[in-house]
């Protein structure tokens, strides 16, 4: 509790309130610990940032993912709550589209939003990284410490225990507020599952990912067309290549674990892109392709859902140590950032009520994170498999159309998860009603159809002709018939 002596070390928030700095310790030193550091850091906490990892900044070799990440909407907007938001933009590569390479080498445009040409855009992982901890170290009141791995923690007290990987020296910390960004396998989380009644579950697809490089041209330009992302889309599996600032491109083949685990020599592994991927061999280089495939094994991919988030008014956990998800929307990231935005949002309504900044937000966020996790899922589905079909095609013209002309009623799926703010959970609902809309209307309309058609046709055609014209004007309309929500 603060006393009138330690008056002049209080805050003003946004909305005029004045609270007392936390000691925060937070754990993991990714994207969204650095970016969170960067929040509360803004807002005059004292922060320390604790990172396993050596400083990726001076690292030679950096392990851990580095699948390109798609800037979008959610994520911008948590970068420009603290100044970044220029500084990214002006480094990562606009993406305007998907240009889909089928089996016969030949592309096909398909715009994010064909009616106001909004973009995601391609940045690198590590680039991110480094200006997020480069712009948190110019705080005085944040402290960045690597080779701290966590080992055990007392949520209630607010109490860590950290060993060092190299030197296996033993620290420890104590903190007002702990909040776990250490990802996936969550060491902060692993003390909060041991709690009784804790929803949890891990989900692992049977699919995985191995990525390759597709280098520059002779002349040292993109090998494609750049201001979109690339995919080759085969059913059941598919190629993706997002574009770097050197003019290279990181390709990602994903696909499930048995056809990998098929392919075990460079016979086999040039047979299956001869067969799949012909305009790859090219692009990517025999050579180049041979070498990259067998470097390293496919790495798996895992889904991450449980709630609270929040154990009392002590500990939290954010980004995908709450809500992992499988890349294919490309929200991982954005979900993550956009948590930080929401935390902001509650100190700023509640200066420092951890017991009740905390539990809200756990309530504010687990049904948007698991719709996001959900949606994920399908949007593998989609890019795989569904963007060939004419049926997806067709979907997604009338949803343009309509969005053009009712921009604020109609927004479409893919817009109203990138390119708003709208909630996870109502993006979901939005498409579940828009769904419902428009087969009424189909369905209205092939009745209305077929009943005109019958009273024109009716004293020139007999009974069995009529039947198979109904039967054909349905099944036209029936392609239209938008799919199943997630």
């Amino acid at each position: 509790m603060a006393t009138a002596s330690d008056s002049k070390y209080k805050r003003t928030n946004t909305n005029g309130m004045q609270y007392q700095p936390l000691d925060v310790a937070i754990v993991g030193g990714g994207l969204v610990g650095s970016l969170l550091a960067l929040h509360l850091g803004k807002k005059g906490h004292e922060v320390n940032l604790y990172e396993y990892r050596e400083d990726i900044r001076t690292a030679e070799l950096v392990i851990g993912r580095s699948i390109n990440l798609a800037l979008s909407a959610r994520g911008r907007r948590a970068l420009a709550e603290v100044g970044l938001e220029d500084a990214l933009l002006n480094h990562g590569i606009p993406m305007s589209g998907r240009m889909l390479h089928d089996v016969n080498g030949k592309c096909k445009i398909v715009p994010y939003d064909a009616n106001t040409n909004q973009c995601i855009y391609s940045v690198g992982r590590k680039h991110l990284n480094e200006v997020l901890l480069n712009a948190a170290e110019k705080y005085p009141n944040i402290h960045l410490h690597f080779n701290h791995k966590l080992v055990s923690a007392n949520l209630d007290e607010g109490n860590l225990s950290m060993v060092d990987p190299v030197t296996k020296d033993v620290k420890s910390a104590r903190a007002d507020l702990i909040v776990g960004c250490d990802g996936a396998y969550s060491a902060v989380r692993k003390e909060i599952v041991k709690r009784p009644r804790y929803d949890f579950s891990q989900t692992y697809i049977e699919h995985g990912y191995l990525e390759l490089c597709i280098p520059p041209t002779a002349a040292g330009e993109f090998a494609m067309p750049h201001n979109y992302l690339h995919i080759w889309p085969r059913g059941q599996f598919m190629m993706i290549a997002l574009p770097n600032q050197d003019r290279t491109w990181t390709v990602t083949l994903f696909m499930p674990f048995t056809q990998f685990h098929s392919i075990t020599d460079q016979g086999l592994l040039l047979d299956f892109f001869r067969q799949h991927f012909p305009d790859a061999i090219e692009l990517i280089g025999r050579e180049r392709l041979v070498k990259d495939f067998f470097k390293t094994k496919a790495q798996p991919l895992v889904m991450i859902k449980c709630r609270p988030y929040h154990i009392g008014a002590k500990a939290l956990i954010i980004g995908d140590a709450a809500h992992a998800m499988v890349p294919f929307y490309g929200q991982g990231m954005n979900a993550g950032f956009e948590d930080c935005s929401v935390l902001t949002e509650l100190l700023n309504q509640y200066g420092t009520d951890l017991a009740r900044i905390l539990p809200e937000f756990s309530e504010k966020r687990w049904e948007d994170a698991h719709a996001i996790c959900d949606l994920a899922m399908y949007n593998y589905i989609e890019m795989r498999d569904l963007v060939t079909k004419r049926s997806y095609l067709l979907r997604k013209k009338l949803d343009e159309l309509l969005f053009w002309m009712m921009p604020n009623t109609w927004v479409p799926l893919y817009n109203s998860v990138s390119f708003s703010h709208m909630r996870y959970s109502k993006c979901i609902a939005n498409r579940a009603w828009q769904d419902k809309i428009l087969t009424r209307v189909l369905y209205g309309a092939s009745i209305a159809s077929v009943a005109a058609i019958g009273g024109l046709c009716y004293r020139h055609v007999t009974m069995g002709h009529l039947e198979r014209l109904s039967t054909s004007i349905l099944s036209t309309f029936q392609l239209l018939k938008p799919k199943a929500s997630v």
